[in-house]
């Protein structure tokens, strides 16, 4: 198949295809694009050659992962995490890569290979772990956020290893002297663009983003991206590494969530045929023969980095079920172990064959790795005799919370309604506990002073521990009809006169609803009719306009109250076009709006409006622009995104935009 287009329908057909199949199986779709690599590259059909086209189709793919990589990339977010980034991040990069190059020492391939398979064997994928854990409402848990300090060092470790890599491919002699310049060109290259970038890329930005142009913004991103990738070559270093300052720079400034969502489309189809190349790479040949090395391989790493990562996780705090789950997240391979493996045999650091066992070894273990994350709940049930201990004091801090109160609202999800919820309670007076399954939600709500915890309401023990059977109501303020079934199947076993509250999106499961034992189904279709009729109605000049002025006078204050709210998963899914949002900001040693008024922050450029501020538990809705921040304050800000970002800057790290 020599025509371009027809390889291109080809490559096209075959993604779209598994990847649909990947989706409804509930896999990674970069699962589905190395599937499709080896299905047709030059070792099987042969439909995607092994030309030099391919191999600036992965380059792109690369810069383009490094970008994103960079992008994310915050250093207040590293200096906050250095405990678990630096100490279990770095000691788990470096203890793999060190058992890799023991063995490949005894197989009598010498230190240099070492080096570069020890690299790719200790990388894990961010793509599928930081996907399930979001999924799975894992992130905000202890052995989530180790998991992602892992994840994140090892982002960081590939930059040095891809300078270091094509250095290693010269002759022992001039080893030495090839590392030192290419460590004094990385410095002098990282100095300047990182010096001088910010001076420059911020102003641009402003310029560009004042246009108003989409199209203008996304070509500025894609022309400085690769600007900075052809630099970073041009010095003798690597596309990736531009790319990954590239992100970094942007990062710095107010423009970083936009350009996160302007550039994902590119982002996700360049990476994904970057796994499709990657694949392409593997030899089934090779692998068929060499099986039961690849096999005892893949074990081996799987074991391997399991143990380094649990036993890790455990000097670091977790308890023994956290750090079981911990190292079976991590005991499969990344996406970066493939680009140092497509750098590996470009510089001729390995030999073909061992590199193909090595490729098949790693391709093996992603494709596990899902299996591995989903079952691990089960696995560590069965292992960790502790487990149920854990979810006892779960139960135990939601009863703590409801302990003494009666007379109290359930609010079963703290999402945007949930919360618009909680505040009129707060204004008349009454008191609720919320119950929420987004750790991250109920801890930035928590921290900021809401009466809100982790559990899920669908759980008859939680709603028992919440203080069902002293409760006035309880409110489903999330639109998800099977788990309100079974909340209202709980209540009505447990407190048949207890009036329940769900929220619906349309009027389809009204009667369902009301059979299990709602004492009120809210359909938002419904209620936004009720709303324009009764808008509609005053403009026809229909009576008892006292009756309708106060509804809009309500409808007014309550839309300004509303305005805002701690976003979690679960708004993923909802059309609230841009949203305002909610932030909470906790002030920590050192940070530069300790001992400063928030008039004095306004005029540092602070854009996020500062709602309220807690202080030794003690909450302000009302702060004064004379009102002083003090060390260990939470700051609850609400605003848009990229008003959120740079007044996060101001209060921790001052504008530096200025």
């Amino acid at each position: 198949m020599d025509a371009p287009l027809d390889t291109a329908l080809i490559l096209l057909a075959t993604a779209v295809a598994v990847v649909v199949l990947c989706r409804l199986l509930k896999l990674p779709p970069l699962i589905g694009y190395l599937l499709v690599g080896i299905a047709i590259g030059p070792h099987a059909a042969a439909w995607l050659p092994d030309d030099e086209g391919t191999r600036h189709l992965a380059e792109f793919g690369i810069v383009f992962l490094m970008f994103s990589i960079g992008l994310e990339f915050s250093l207040p977010k590293l200096v906050a995490m250095r405990h678990l980034v630096l100490g279990l991040g770095g000691l788990q990069v470096l203890l793999t890569m060190g058992l890799v190059m023991a063995v490949t020492l005894f197989a009598g391939l010498g230190w240099k290979p070492g080096i570069a398979l020890g690299g790719a064997v200790a990388m894990s994928s961010t793509a599928i772990l930081g996907k399930m854990l979001s999924e799975r409402l894992e992130l905000g848990s202890v052995h989530g956020r180790q998991i992602m300090g892992v994840l994140l060092f090892q982002d960081i470790a590939v930059v040095p290893l891809l300078i270091v890599l094509p250095t290693l491919a010269v002759s022992t002699g001039d080893l030495w002297h090839a590392l030192g310049v290419a460590a004094m060109k990385a410095s002098v290259v990282l100095a300047l663009l990182l010096g001088l970038g910010q001076r420059i890329v911020r102003p641009w930005f402003h310029i560009v983003a004042a246009q108003k142009s989409s199209e203008l913004f996304v070509l500025n991103v894609l022309f400085f991206t690769l600007l900075l990738a052809w630099l970073t070559e041009s010095a003798g270093l690597s596309l990736a590494l531009g790319a990954f300052l590239a992100g970094m720079l942007i990062s710095e400034t107010e423009y970083r969530l936009q350009v996160e969502e302007d550039i994902k489309p590119f982002r996700d189809v360049l990476l994904g045929l970057f796994f499709v190349t990657v694949g392409a790479l593997l030899d089934l040949r090779i692998v068929m023969a060499h099986w039961v090395v690849i096999a005892a391989l893949l074990v081996g790493t799987l074991v391997l980095k399991a143990s380094i990562s649990a036993g890790l996780a455990r000097l670091f705090g977790a308890d023994e079920g956290g750090a079981l789950r911990v190292g079976l997240a991590l005991a499969g391979a990344g996406e970066f172990g493939f680009v140092l493996l497509s750098l590996t045999r470009e510089v001729g650091l390995v030999a073909p064959e061992t590199l193909q066992i090595v490729l098949a070894t790693l391709l093996l273990s992603m494709l596990v790795s899902p299996f591995i994350i989903q079952g691990s709940e089960h696995m560590v049930r069965r292992l960790v005799r502790s487990e149920w201990m854990q979810r006892a004091m779960a139960l135990h801090e939601i009863a703590v919370r409801t302990m003494g109160t009666e007379g109290h609202v359930i609010i079963c999800g703290y999402g945007r309604s949930g919360q618009n919820l909680s505040r009129l309670l707060e204004l008349e007076s009454l008191q609720f506990i919320a119950l929420d399954l987004d750790p991250q939600r109920v801890r930035d709500a928590a921290t900021a002073g809401e009466s809100v915890v982790f559990g899920d309401a669908a759980r008859k023990e939680v709603l028992m521990a919440a203080g069902l059977m002293r409760a006035a109501a309880v409110v489903i303020s999330y639109a998800d009809t099977p788990s309100a079934l079974r909340i209202l199947a709980h209540v009505r076993e447990a407190r048949p006169d207890l009036p329940v509250v769900v929220r619906t999106v349309d009027d389809a499961d009204i009667e369902r609803l009301q059979a299990a034992g709602a004492a009120e189904v809210v359909a938002e279709i419904m209620e936004g009719s009720l709303m324009l009729a009764s808008h509609a109605l005053m403009l026809l000049g229909v009576p008892l306009h006292r009756v309708l002025k106060r509804i809009r006078h309500t409808r007014e204050q309550r839309y300004s109250l509303f305005r805002g709210f701690f976003p979690g998963a679960t708004d993923q899914g909802e059309d609230i076009g841009e949203p305002v949002r909610m932030h909470s900001v906790l002030l920590p040693p050192g940070a530069r709006a300790v001992g400063r008024s928030l008039a004095e922050l306004a005029g540092d450029g602070i854009k996020a409006e500062i709602t309220a501020i807690r202080r030794r538990n003690i909450r302000s809705l009302d702060p004064t622009p004379e009102t002083v921040l003090a060390e260990g304050d939470v700051v609850v800000l609400r605003g848009r995104e990229s008003d959120l970002a740079v007044s996060e800057m101001v209060l921790l790290q001052g504008y530096a935009g200025r």
